[in-house]
């Protein structure tokens, strides 16, 4: 049920490269390096000045080129191989294929955002991106999955940062005609819509298709007719602050995303949940059941066996809570049809906060699913404490919550010009045996200047980048000249460079490094041994603690005496996450322990050779050894806030001047620090097969997956 005419046909393509159409609505392209460059070589400019969005590029390129490339024995030599590579892709055996043969029903895989693409800006940061590797790993193990989301029309928002740091928000209006999107349509042609009925009305949702290799994205919409003006907006962007329609939001996204699997002929044998967001498919999916003839409890329990929930929030205040007068605003006639009364439906997730009582997503989705999981070992023993609550006769360690470390989707996070060298090295197929530790043996075999050479071209490359963004956005007008300076003009890509980009909340800690100015100071500017930090994130617009943050390490990175050496680049996007993680040296990680539930960042990095150096929270301290990086502070709890900065603090700076920044310097004959290269190989070693989404989605399927499928 979608367009008849494939929206690749719209193209003015030679028939001899006729298929590049086809591979531009098809993600697959984006985790396939030589994809990116088979584009590229039509117009390297304009696909940066679209941003790697083939969709505008083949539109805009003009047909001159195009005929001139369906000429060019180079060009048509890289799109053969290319795909042939795609064809068979799609028509080998796969790994579920050879291994889970009865798995047949698809996994419903529900997430309020997915980080796919730049050219898709519908994610917010770390949630939306591991969701959106979760789906491209499911493809690459053939593992038949179906995504449920939405299509924010307004996309997540652009940052401009002021002359004084202070961090502005612009919205765009995504053009769904340049995205690789299908409208999903009925037998008739028409638009295939689904409702969701709130007190006084209904409101109707559309329905937007992505391939994403062998696995579909739906996502909901509700900007279409007959939706009210203020219905239309419910689909606009992610994460309302105002709970009315954040409540909306997530009716939306749990009742509407299950009825528009039903409608489409979908019977997933398992539904899971990535964060609480969408755990009102419970409730839609027990109605179902009521209606066929069981009773409510009966119907739960059903439901229960079925679903998994992943949480990712270490703190109870991170999980959406309403209050019952707005459940019972939403959900009464919902109550009324089921036979149950207002108690009964609070029942089902009421939760006695210190703001009085709630219906908590997270007690719903925690109570009602059988396979519930935490995100590192850590976050487990920390989950496991927090939700003791609801299994008050248990002892903490047996409370039922297991984890499922984070991972990283190789293919979409390894510098091209690496993932060349283990082809070389480790064999063409290397990237078929991602989590098999004996493969990463063979890595010390490398030499070491071949990897330190990459490790160079990858520095260089991120200063360039830098330098074009700025030159971009100074051609465009609105920057001062103190902001050309602080925004990596003048980066030194032979100098070592420290890396720090994530979201930019409090508790992450991003100004712990300037606790002591005056030692930061000397340790940037040492004669001969010159440090550079990278700075990029972004807060969430309602965040204001989180902006002040920004402002405040803005404000410190334009001072003279910082030499430019301290940088901050704007509107952190997938793009400039590549080009961090795969160009810097060190990936510097600061969070509050234990409030970071995994993190991924430092993944992506480290599966590029970079460094890191971290506090012991989440991810990081299963995969520190004490070799393959660097460690800020001790395994342990502080007694107070304050007292963890300040050893924090201070373990960072020692281990800066002591460790890192010699280790860096010291060179041989041939320039190539010997001692660095032997922890990048052994952050490889370690990272790449356990900390990889091959791993951790083989782990849901043989933990989770196949037992709720059976159910």
């Amino acid at each position: 049920m979608e367009s008849k005419a494939h929206p690749s046909q719209k193209f003015d393509l030679p028939k001899r490269i006729s298929r590049l159409g086809e591979l531009a609505y098809n993600l697959w392209w984006t985790w396939q390096p030589d994809a990116a460059r088979l584009f590229g070589q039509l117009d390297y400019d304009l696909w940066q000045r679209l941003g790697h969005n083939p969709i505008r590029l083949l539109n805009e390129v003009g047909r001159a080129r195009l005929n001139q490339a369906a000429k060019d024995k180079d060009y048509l030599a890289a799109y053969d191989a290319l795909f042939q590579k795609f064809d068979a892709y799609f028509s080998c055996e796969t790994w579920t294929q050879k291994s889970q043969p009865g798995f047949k029903n698809p996994v419903a895989y529900f997430s309020m955002e997915f980080g796919l693409h730049e050219t898709l800006p519908i994610y917010s940061g770390g949630l939306g991106v591991l969701a959106g590797d979760h789906l491209k790993e499911a493809s690459d193990l053939g593992l038949p999955l179906v995504g449920v989301g939405f299509m924010y029309m307004q996309g997540y928002f652009s940052q401009r940062i002021s002359e004084d740091g202070w961090q502005e928000s612009l919205n765009n209006m995504l053009d769904f005609s340049a995205l690789p999107v299908f409208p999903v349509l009925d037998e008739h042609g028409e638009r295939l819509t689904v409702e969701v009925e709130f007190p006084d009305r209904f409101v109707t949702l559309g329905l937007w298709k992505i391939n994403v290799g062998r696995v579909t994205l739906y996502l909901l919409d509700s900007n279409i007719e007959p939706n009210s003006e203020a219905d239309r907006h419910l689909t606009a962007r992610l994460y309302w602050s105002d709970l009315d329609r954040r409540i909306m939001q997530e009716l939306v996204l749990g009742v509407g995303g299950v009825r528009a699997l039903r409608v489409m002929g979908y019977n997933p044998s398992v539904w899971h949940m990535n964060e609480g967001h969408a755990a009102f498919l419970v409730l839609e999916r027990a109605r179902e059941l009521v209606a066929g003839g069981a009773s409510f409890d009966q119907a739960l329990e059903k439901v229960r066996r079925q679903n998994v929930f992943t949480t990712h929030t270490p703190v109870a205040a991170g999980n959406d809570e309403f209050p019952l007068w707005l459940i019972e605003k939403h959900l009464a006639a919902f109550g009324a049809e089921i036979n149950i009364t207002r108690e009964q439906l609070f029942d089902v997730a009421r939760h006695h906060s210190p703001q009085g009582e709630t219906f908590s997503m997270g007690v719903l989705a925690l109570r009602n699913s059988e396979s519930r999981n935490a995100v590192s070992e850590l976050h487990g023993h920390v989950s496991r404490k927090m939700w003791r609550f609801l299994w008050n006769d248990l002892e903490e360690e047996d409370v039922p919550i297991a984890y499922v470390t984070n991972g990283v989707h190789t293919s979409t996070w390894m510098a091209r010009r690496l993932q060349n060298l283990f082809a070389n090295r480790l064999g063409k197929d290397w990237v078929d045996h991602i989590d098999e530790q004996d493969l990463w043996e063979k890595l010390s075999d490398i030499p070491d200047d071949e990897l330190w050479a990459v490790r160079m071209h990858l520095k260089r490359k991120l200063a360039f980048h830098l330098r074009e963004r700025v030159r971009d956005r100074w051609t465009h007008g609105g920057f001062h000249p103190v902001q050309v300076v602080s925004s990596g003009v003048l980066l030194n890509p032979y100098a070592l460079t420290i890396g720090f980009a994530r979201r930019f909340a409090t508790y992450k800690r991003a100004n712990l490094v300037f606790r002591d100015v005056d030692r930061l100071l000397k340790i940037i500017n040492k004669p001969n041994m010159p440090v550079q930090i990278v700075f990029a994130g972004k807060a969430h617009p309602a965040d204001e603690p989180g902006k002040h943050l920004i402002q405040e390490i803005y404000r410190q990175v334009k001072r003279a005496e910082m030499g430019a050496r301290l940088v901050f680049v704007e509107d952190y996007d997938m793009n400039l996450a590549r080009y961090l993680v795969q160009g810097v040296d060190v990936w510097m990680n600061t969070p509050r322990r234990p409030l970071e539930a995994s993190g991924t960042s430092g993944m992506k990095a480290a599966i590029n050779g970079v460094l890191n150096f971290s506090v012991l929270d989440g991810w990081w301290r299963e995969a520190y050894n004490g070799h393959n990086g660097w460690s800020i502070g001790e395994d342990k709890d502080y007694e107070s806030t304050d007292a963890q900065d300040a050893r924090d603090a201070e373990s960072l700076y020692r281990t800066l001047e002591n460790e890192i920044i010699p280790m860096y310097y010291e060179r041989d004959t041939k320039d190539v620090a010997r001692e660095w290269v032997a922890r990048m190989k052994d952050t490889m070693q370690t990272v790449i097969p356990q900390f990889s989404t091959r791993r951790m989605v083989k782990e849901y399927v043989e933990k989770f997956y196949l037992q709720a499928s059976k159910k």
